[in-house]
């Protein structure tokens, strides 16, 4: 399959909304088999590609902007009272030979405010002259602003804006505004679909958080855990693991624990490692549950700035250290919006954790001249997953935590991709 996206962009400055939300269709696309076309005016400079548009899988293409060697000039046809410009249909004519040699190639073109936009009315009607030359292509129409109230009894051209055209499905971002949309093109609602605007989270991330997302799944977990620290037993990981994999054992939900650890000298790392890997097998954890940075190209560390990023991704903060003189990341995990539990028993994590309303837990700790360690009845286990059912309910009932779960997992581009506009093509 062949797919065109048609914009007729003039430039690509990113303030420009829509500019981003074709970058995130090609970043959906450009993980499939699928060949991609994309068709600007001949205005748009190529030095302003950025991102996705830079990659060179994707066919650019430059429509015809030009009669007669002067510029077609863009008339805003937005109401429709309007009176055309004197040379209209000669420019649709030359517009629509140049769109039926350029998309006579593609099997479905993306058309992005083209039949809505006022300004773009010249294309609009051009489009439907060369559809009459490409029996083969079925169009997606995208509008992405408030649809208009259908004039009555429109009239031909401006009729353009208020008719649906043959093989066209019309798309709206949200459902509220498929009834409307209906409306504007005279089209049943059976004919309309939704495609939500995804968050690319990764768009604008480090080259180091895009490297570890190529080899973790980021979005889908329901509770994702990012854990900094030096690779030593007064870390506690092992405590942490056995939290998360309480978690997934008693309330099913889909754990994965990040683990941005750095060298120590306290213990060999392979050995710990893999102590901590088994404690959280043994408490509910599966082995693709579990990540160590520096098993995944950071042997040295996993860059600060780039934890900093994995905790906009992660929604749980779990701090179980044996001793803190402060607690920094604490502050780092609650500034990106993560539920914090942390150990009851250290005092500096106490002190800091009243101040932000964080969830508390005992793990064995070192207190002022004298350590703790702590007893569970009647088991480890029972007491581990007796609190992450509750810090799981507390989760879902936060609107913070709650949106920004869903945010990743719901509104992110694979899942678009997958439950909107991949079935878009298959129809």
């Amino acid at each position: 399959m062949k797919l065109g996206i048609l914009t007729m962009f003039n430039g690509l400055d990113r303030t420009y909304s829509l500019v981003n939300i074709v970058a995130e269709q090609l970043t959906m696309l450009l993980k499939t088999d699928i060949r991609i076309k994309v068709l600007v005016s001949e205005d748009c400079p190529d030095q302003e590609r950025f991102g996705v548009f830079q990659d060179p899988r994707i066919e650019w293409c430059k429509i015809t902007n030009k009669i007669n060697n002067k510029q077609i000039k863009w008339h805003d046809y937005s109401q429709p009272d309007c009176t055309l410009h004197d040379t209209f249909f000669p420019e649709v004519d030359h517009l629509a030979a140049d769109f039926v040699q350029n998309l006579s190639d593609v099997d479905v073109c993306f058309l992005h405010d083209i039949h809505y936009q006022g300004w773009h009315l010249i294309h609009n009607v051009a489009l439907r002259k060369a559809q009459e030359n490409l029996p083969q292509l079925k169009f997606v129409a995208f509008t992405h602003s408030l649809p208009v109230n259908r004039p009555p009894n429109p009239q031909w051209p401006f009729s353009a804006r208020f008719t649906p055209m043959p093989k066209t499905i019309y798309v709206y971002p949200t459902l509220s505004g498929i009834p409307a949309l209906a409306k504007q093109y005279d089209v049943p609602e059976g004919k309309c679909r939704v495609v939500n605007n995804s968050l690319d989270l990764l768009a604008d991330m480090s080259v180091a958080l895009k490297r570890i997302a190529e080899k973790i799944d980021l979005f889908s977990s329901d509770i994702l855990i990012v854990y900094p620290g030096r690779l030593t037993p007064g870390k506690q990981f092992e405590k942490l693991t056995a939290f998360a994999g309480a978690i997934k054992r008693k309330t099913e939900r889909s754990v994965s624990v990040i683990l941005c650890d750095f060298p120590s000298l306290d213990i060999d790392p392979i050995l710990y490692k893999t102590a901590i890997k088994t404690t959280g097998y043994n408490f509910g954890l599966q082995r693709e549950d579990i990540y160590f940075t520096s098993d995944l190209g950071y042997p040295k560390g996993f860059p600060r700035s780039s934890v900093l990023e994995l905790l906009i991704f992660s929604n749980l903060f779990v701090c179980p250290s044996y001793s803190e003189s402060f607690g920094l990341t604490v502050l780092e995990a609650a500034s990106r919006g993560n539920f914090l539990v942390l150990n009851h028993a250290v005092p500096a994590l106490e002190e800091l954790g009243q101040q932000l309303h964080a969830y508390f837990m005992r793990w064995d700790a070192r207190n002022f001249g004298y350590d703790t360690k702590e007893k569970y009845h009647p088991s480890e286990q029972a007491y581990l997953e007796e609190h992450g059912e509750k810090v799981v309910a507390l989760m879902r009932e936060n609107p913070v935590t709650f949106s920004k779960t869903l945010v990743r997992q719901r509104y992110n581009p694979s899942w678009i991709w997958r439950n909107q506009l991949e079935p878009l093509l298959e129809n």
